[in-house]
């Protein structure tokens, strides 16, 4: 009997699959046992082919050739990574490997990963799938004892084949559609299209927006405050003159509580996380991007083994899991959490009934820490803040309700009705763990006397606040991700809400669509505020209607589901994905839309010497050549976190080499190489110490540099919308 070929993902998942399996022979790319061999894969080794590969009419970019439609859809080695593709070709065909564990990520696009690389291989030999939901020695060795057969997974391959098919018809046929139409770097797909559209109308809501001035009339009773109510229970009043009479009249008054209502209160512990409610909270706390936390996690999973499989959908456990809970407790149990913990398990508390329930929990559970103990100190900042927002929301599902008394008191001066409210809390429950975590209600809120009906109180002042309405908020990253988790608000079709279960995209692809829109320049920050640019204002305009529309990937992800239980067909699938993309390529075709650089500068660009376009990055400005075809980029400046010395803003650096300047908005600058070095030695540090903050200085601007430059391979890559 041969030995049995392990194909992990990643090498860092690779490597540590290796040590627990026993394999200490390193090879180029594997590592070797006496019963195993472990490999691994990049990421994707294997792609689906450009369109070039399927004729020489493809390689121009022309409207003739449009649309483009492969009878059969090839595969090829990724360029990149093709020395690994052989290292792993070659230990699956050889006659020592008798089958094959796939190892790659539990989850749609890792089974797409493993699969296309054994597909192009040609492999024939038994397979069998390892799935894990957390990288820990414990998981690892359960796994490996309690194998499936890769037959069970058969439907989720043809899922992810299906997805990544659709995606290439629709968004490399728009995609060229557009971009030959209208002469610019333009790019469409069925989930980036209407989070881009969603964003759009936001803006167009607030340029519409027309604020209306209102007044609040509040009356200070000594120890509290009452604030005006109307017969309709509406605190503003849109007429000014008759609330300036009604502050009048209220003046030295006495207030009499004509009524006492207190009610009994009480709020459950929030669930547990899944990937998209961990980044709204990052996003909202620590104004970290979706695409960081998920960052942050994979490595927190990966590397540190604390937490459990990040991508999940899912914020309950199976019952299964409930037995590990008292060691994921003891691994906890440092620091801050030592006393919540020792008070969990001293008192015997058991982990809230709502957390649990098998009937929620597709193919990953909620995260939550591992068993293994990690260590705190050997994580980024990052990495930190997203353990202890993980291990704070875990622990606070193994207290009771938080619960309160709400008073409300209803007041009668001159006729007119005044309300007041606050609450008393009763039993603090899981907000001994959570306390910062507050209602909208609670934030109003104020301590109240204890006042009974028939009570007067005495107006000491009263407040005239003139107000105005305001449009709605614009997006931040975290509530961009709510609108696409649930975004039936913005469906024409009111009918069809139920049906959009599953929002734009998965919480594993959120990340990507939010930075893909960034890097092709259809949105911008300005502080956490997403605006859209002109350009991504003119592709709402110019795509096809029917895909900016959240139905559309509401409806082919309910259709992959399909597939994966075995409801649907992939090849009926994917032909009417087909005859779908005639109908949008047609529709480019057919539109009498104009497109317009309107950000065009006098800058001629090196190369084709056609005047550059000015754009705004996620971290810095840019030049960025017009023709799609040239594609020559130059960076301008970018945004740093240094502070000015005069102002405490944060400034920007402008300039290449030796004459790299910082720039502050209230007109300070100075030299980099200056200023890194005295920020240095303010510090008390040593030569040596200067030293190394100007290299560590340099490294972070190259850094940065490099994720600007890798915006023009975001632009070519823009159709893909791969988990």
């Amino acid at each position: 009997m041969g030995k049995i070929l392990v194909l992990a993902e990643k090498p860092s998942v690779g490597k540590e699959l290796a040590r627990v399996l026993g394999c200490k022979k390193s090879g180029g790319g594997f590592i070797e046992g006496e019963n195993y061999i472990v490999t691994w894969a990049l990421g994707h080794l294997v792609t689906l082919a450009e369109p070039e590969a399927y004729g020489e009419q493809y390689k121009t970019w022309s409207m003739e050739t449009l649309p483009m439609m492969p009878e059969k859809m090839q595969l090829k080695v990724i360029p990149e990574t093709a020395k690994q593709f052989g290292v792993v070709k070659k230990l699956l065909t050889s006659k020592e490997v008798s089958s094959c564990i796939i190892a790659t990520d539990a989850g749609r696009e890792g089974e797409l990963v493993a699969r296309w690389i054994l597909k192009k291989v040609g492999f024939q030999k038994p397979i069998q799938r390892l799935w894990i939901s957390s990288q820990t020695d414990k998981a690892i060795k359960e796994g490996f004892a309690k194998l499936k057969n890769g037959k069970e997974y058969e439907t989720l391959y043809q899922s992810a084949q299906a997805r990544a098919e659709a995606d290439w018809l629709v968004g490399l046929n728009v995609t060229r559609a557009l971009t030959c139409k209208y002469n610019a770097q333009l790019s469409a797909g069925r989930v980036q299209t209407p989070t881009l559209a969603m964003i759009v109308k936001r803006e167009e809501e607030i340029k519409k927006f027309v604020p209306k001035e209102y007044f609040i009339v509040r009356a200070d009773l000594g120890k509290f405050f009452v604030t005006y109510r109307d017969e309709k229970n509406h605190t503003g009043i849109f007429d000014g003159e008759k609330a300036k009479r009604l502050a009048e009249k209220m003046k030295g008054k006495e207030f009499v509580i004509t009524e006492v209502k207190k009610t009994k209160g009480t709020v459950a512990p929030p669930l547990l996380y899944d990937l998209t409610e961990l980044q709204r909270d990052a996003n909202k706390l620590y104004q970290m991007s979706p695409k960081e936390t998920l960052s942050a996690m994979q490595n927190l999973y990966e590397r540190h083994k604390a937490l459990t499989y990040p991508r999940t959908d899912s914020r309950y456990l199976t019952e299964d899991i409930v037995p590990t809970l008292q060691d994921r407790l003891k691994a906890v149990a440092k620091g801050e959490f030592a006393p919540i913990v020792s008070e969990i398990i001293k008192e015997k508390k058991k982990i809230s009934k709502a957390c649990i329930n098998n009937a929620k929990v597709s193919d990953h559970h909620a995260i939550i820490p591992t068993e293994q103990s990690a260590n705190t100190s050997a994580m980024s900042v990052a990495e930190k803040r997203i353990y202890l927002l993980v291990v704070k929301r875990f622990l606070t599902c193994f207290y009771p309700n938080y619960e309160f008394e709400k008073v409300r008191g209803e007041f009668v001066c001159e006729n007119e009705t005044f309300m007041a409210s606050g609450r008393v809390i009763t039993q603090k429950g899981w907000k001994m763990v959570a306390a910062e975590i507050r209602d909208e209600e609670e934030e109003e809120e104020q301590s109240l006397p204890n006042f009974q009906k028939g009570d007067t109180f005495t107006c000491k002042s009263i407040q005239l606040k003139a107000m105005k309405t305001t449009p709605p908020p614009r997006y931040t990253e975290a509530t961009l991700l709510s609108a696409m988790e649930n975004p039936s608000a913005f469906l024409q079709d009111k009918k069809m809400a139920e049906f959009i279960e599953g929002g734009l995209g998965t919480p594993a692809t959120r990340a990507d669509i939010i930075e893909k829109l960034f890097s092709s320049f259809y949105i911008e920050k300005r502080g956490t505020s997403i605006y859209p640019t002109s350009k991504g204002i003119q592709l709402v305009d110019l795509a096809p209607s029917d895909l900016k529309e959240p139905m559309l990937t509401a409806k082919w992800e309910k259709r992959l589901e399909a597939i994966i239980q075995g409801k649907e067909n992939k090849e009926q699938f994917i032909g009417q994905i087909r005859h779908y993309t005639r109908e949008l390529v047609e529709n480019v075709k057919e539109s009498t839309e104009q497109y317009v650089h309107d950000n065009i500068t006098k800058t001629l660009c090196p190369v084709c010497k056609k005047p550059m376009l000015a754009v705004t990055g996620k971290k810095g400005k840019m030049l960025v050549c017009q023709d799609r075809e040239c594609g020559e980029r130059i960076n301008v400046s970018r945004e740093t976190n240094m502070r000015c010395p005069t102002c405490h803003k944060k400034m920007e650096l402008f300039g290449e080499g030796e004459k790299r300047t910082y720039i502050c908005r209230c007109g300070y600058r100075e030299k980099a190489e200056v200023l890194h070095k005295r920020v240095a030695q303010n510090k008390g540090a040593s030569k040596d110490a200067v030293r190394n903050y100007m290299k560590k200085q340099q490294k972070e601007e190259k850094q940065q540099e490099k994720e600007l430059n890798a915006f023009g391979k975001a632009l070519l890559d823009a159709f893909s919308e791969i988990e």
